[in-house]
């Protein structure tokens, strides 16, 4: 299955972000792949003023991300927003090119590191795995790498390859914690994860917003053996991935974790 990760930061500015997709979905149209990956909050960088943000663009933006991916025949999976009565939904949205249009809602609010996410976030409460090409795809946003029993009910449902879109907070040992967690998540759930963050901003010269998580790059797809099979570093990137599935089956075997497993988990 060959595939796309889009390394980039977003801000503010949905119709700047919107002209940054097009350009990297159509490069990844270009080269090949069936499906290109955006990270989590690329409508908009998280900010004040998200909920009307959301409310002002939500309308357009689908529009615009339903149209591009008839226009390139390549599947666009992005981070947005939307909202309810009094909070946005945190949404890893999939857009066809048959004009067919589903989302995840994050489960896991990041309540941690002197941060509720909770606060202004509805969460989500359904696992979710996409059909492209006939392959199963697990689905997930952020903090929810740090939850093994999700990776496992995504494989569970059948999902060989699960993607993570992220826009990781920065600090002392993130980027380990990062790369570790996508690892351990591929080991637990005999699945390839693609761990897609937001670029650095320090790196790539991006004007984010100064406050809430930003990036930290070092996006990689790890096997289900955990060997990492592709590293970025911090910088905007956009990566082509071509995986063999069937790796996932032979973890599955020599490694069945899932089966071996009591108590449900």
């Amino acid at each position: 299955m060959k595939f796309a990760l889009a390394q980039i930061n977003s801000t503010t500015a949905v119709a700047d972000n919107l002209e940054k997709v097009r350009t990297f979905a159509r490069s990844a149209a270009e080269a090949g792949a069936r499906f290109i990956v955006f990270p989590e909050a690329t409508m908009s960088a998280f900010g004040s003023g998200l909920r009307t943000i959301a409310e002002d663009n939500v309308e357009t933006w689908r529009d615009a991300l339903t149209e591009l991916s008839a226009e390139l025949d390549i599947t666009v999976i992005v981070g947005e927003f939307a909202t309810t009565e009094d909070k946005v939904i945190n949404l890893l949205a999939v857009y066809t090119p048959s004009g067919e249009r589903s989302d995840y809602a994050k489960i896991h609010l990041y309540d941690a590191f002197g941060f509720k996410e909770s606060d202004t976030v509805e969460a989500g409460e359904e696992p979710a795995v996409i059909d492209i090409d006939g392959e199963d795809i697990g689905l997930a946003l952020c903090y929810d790498i740090r939850f093994p029993k999700l990776f496992a009910e995504l494989s569970r449902r059948g999902a060989r390859l699960a993607v993570v879109a992220a826009s990781w907070g920065a600090g002392p040992g993130k980027v380990e914690q990062w790369e570790l967690l996508a690892r351990a998540r591929a080991l637990d759930s005999n699945m390839f994860i693609a761990a897609l963050g937001q670029a650095d901003p320090e790196v790539s010269g991006v004007d984010v917003p100064k406050k809430g998580p930003t990036g930290v790059g070092h996006s990689l797809v790890s096997d289900p053996f955990g060997s990492v099979l592709t590293s970025l570093d911090g910088a905007e990137h956009l990566e082509i991935v071509d995986l063999d599935l069937a790796g996932a089956d032979k973890a599955a075997e020599a490694v069945p974790v899932l089966t071996n497993a009591k108590l449900g988990y």
